[in-house]
Parts: structure tokens; sequence; C-alpha cells
């Protein structure tokens, strides 16, 4: 059987993608609901292709179209949020910006009827049935394959700042955690999740993908859930690392963050550059923290090995990112990255619970303060 081509697609404009993993909850009773095929029934032809079920029926993900800034994005999401809010408010239902849901159970949870799902659940059984979580993720086009997986490799060391910054699920089987992003360590549950492999070149992950496909290991290409990975498909390179943030401009920011991060990456690259500095094993330990602590998280440097406050390497990033940001006209978004730190979605959480000791409450109070229009 001759396998489809994985040819990178070629960008020669650091274009973006955002696609946003959303909860589909009962307005009543907040929980979860199966009702995606509700709501694709209703959707007006021009958007169709934006919005699209997922593994689990109580999914709603929606993707933007090919974007050139963050204003786009913006006004991107914006429509297409409008448009599907009109059709849940008809069904009673309500879209949450949440990681994990507070107390619905995976349990419950009906698998999407599709082909590709049941193969997978068929494959990785309990794994794949207990991934009822939300993420974001953020695509930025670039030039070629090996350029791709040279920027993966160099994104892995600021990987975990972008979990600490949008942590957003405390709360599992309806018990507090103790960690701000329990979705992390859902996810790394599957056997092709988590932070990927150290590559040389575009040709070592075509290889790789191959091996995986032929041995059985995974169905296609499309198995590949790194934290960060290249999209042969879009011509990108996918930060996936990301939970679900609690409001859309979050969303923005975490969006303008990468898109620059992705710039500066390629800029050095293309300025000549010998290999990444960095241990993985500072990698996965600032991911552990991240995991646990969210914003309050101290992150190694793997510049001096020193630990640094979320705000710190924030700020920092930031400030080195600030000249790319002009260029990419989104200079403003990048900035608000400061303020991501002081208002995570599992700061929120844990807040409203500790004040109510409700979950129910959590879900009702995150909807009315972080409404995707404010």
């Amino acid at each position: 059987m001759t396998m489809p081509s994985l040819e990178f697609k070629r960008n020669d404009y650091p274009t973006v993608g955002v696609e946003i993993e959303l909860q589909l909850v009962d307005a009543e009773t907040m929980a979860l609901s199966n009702s995606i095929s509700d709501i694709l029934a209703e959707l007006p032809a021009e958007i169709e292709a934006r919005v699209k079920p997922e593994l689990m029926q109580s999914y709603l993900e929606i993707n933007t179209g090919i974007c050139n800034t963050v204003n786009d994005v913006e006004r991107d999401l914006r429509s297409v949020l409008q448009q599907v809010e009109a059709i849940t408010d008809n069904l009673n239902l309500k879209l949450f910006w949440g990681a994990t849901h507070p107390f619905s159970s995976w349990r419950d949870q009906k698998i999407t009827v599709n082909d590709r799902y049941y193969r997978l659940v068929e494959l990785m059984q309990d794994v794949a049935r207990r991934l009822v979580t939300f993420g974001l993720h953020v695509h930025v086009g670039v030039d070629t394959g090996d350029k791709a997986i040279m920027i993966c490799d160099r994104m892995m060391r600021h990987l975990p700042l972008f979990l600490a910054l949008s942590a957003n699920s405390p709360f599992w089987e309806g018990r507090n955690t103790g960690l701000h992003s329990n979705r992390s360590k859902i996810m790394e549950g599957l056997p092709t999740a988590g932070l990927p492999s150290q590559m040389r070149n575009y040709s070592e992950y075509v290889w790789l993908v191959r091996h995986l496909e032929e041995t059985g290991f995974i169905n296609s290409v499309r198995e590949i859930w790194w934290d960060v990975r290249p999209h042969n498909n879009f011509g990108t390179v996918e930060i996936r690392m990301c939970d679900m943030p609690a409001r859309l401009d979050q969303v923005l920011a975490l969006t303008a963050l990468t898109q620059c991060l992705v710039v500066a990456l390629s800029r050095e690259i293309d300025n000549g550059t010998y290999q990444s500095e960095y241990h993985p094993m500072m990698v996965e330990q600032n991911k552990w923290r991240a995991t646990r602590f969210g914003s309050d998280a101290r992150l190694v440097n793997s510049d001096d090995y020193k630990t640094y406050s979320v705000q710190e390497t924030t700020d920092n990033l930031v400030d080195l990112l600030l000249p790319i940001a002009k260029d990419l006209d989104c200079l403003e978004r990048l900035e608000s990255v400061r303020d991501l730190p002081k208002q995570t979605g599992a700061d929120q959480q844990l807040e409203i619970f500790a004040e109510t000791n409700s979950r129910k409450e959590v879900v009702q109070q995150m909807l009315a303060a972080n409404h995707w229009a404010k």
C-alpha cells in the first residue's frame, strides 16, 4: 500500500491559523452536553467548514481561515462565534471556555459518529475515551520542512511558559486535582503526545511517521499529538501546548506570542545558527512546574539554569520580541501577554470554588465573567 505524500507545503509569509476547542454545556445544569450534531445541523453554509466535531460529542471546534495578522484572527473568530452562539442559545446550550470540565465525567461522554474516531478508540481504548480535554492550537506558516523541524526544536524550551500562561484545567471528575493543568497530564497518556523527540531534519520526521504507520502504532500522521509539531498540509509549525484559555483576549495574546516567537526563531535560523542550547530535562522539569503551579511556577532558564517567576520569564520574552511584533502589526496584543500571569483560567476557577464550594457555580461564573465578546 502506497502511503500518501508528506510533502511540506511552503509558506513565504508567517501566516496564522487558530483552532479553539470549546465545551458544549447545558444552560441549566452546566454539565457537558453531547449535542454537537444538533449544532452542525443548524450551521449556515458560509461557516460549515469552520465549525467541526471532535472525538467527543460534547466538543465544538472552531478553526479560522488563513490569516496574516492577529487582528485578522480576531475578526474571523468573532464572526464565527457570533453565528455559533445564536445557534447554541436557541438549543439552550452554552460554550464553556476551559480545558477540562469542573464536574462532568468522561464516562458520560459519547464518541462522535466517525470511522476515524472509532478506529482511534479501538486502538487506544480508555486512554482515548478519557480525552475530554480542550486546547488551543496555533499554526504559523514557514517556508520549508527542515526549518519547521528546527523551529519545533528551538520552540521546546519556551513551551512550558505557554502552558503556565494558559493553564485552565484544575478540576477532573468533580475533584480539585491540585494541578493547574490537568489536561496536560491526560494528554500525556497518549503514546504520541507530550514533548516531541528531537529530530535533525524533515526527512527524519517523515521516516519516523512512516515507521509508526507501517508498524501499526498509529493510523495516520494526524495521530501525532506532540506539544509542537510540523504540519505538512498547511506548511506550518503548530503549537499545541496550551490549555483552552478562559477568554478570547487571552487566545489573541497567545496567538501574538506564538507568531512573534516563530518568526524570531525563523530569522535566527536564516541568519545562521549552530544548534539549540537547552537540556531536554530542563524542559520536562518546567512542563511539570507549569502543570502543577500554573502562573505561580518558577521556571528554569536554559541560558543560566536559574529559576525565574512566570512573570519575569514572560516579560523577558516579550521584551525580546517587541521589534518583531511591530513588523507583524501585533504590538498591542504582544504587550497584553504581560497580563496573562495575573489572570489564568485556573486561578479564576479555583477562586470561584473557594468562595462558593460549587463546581456548577464555577461554570456559571466563568461563563458570565469570561464571555468571548469582552
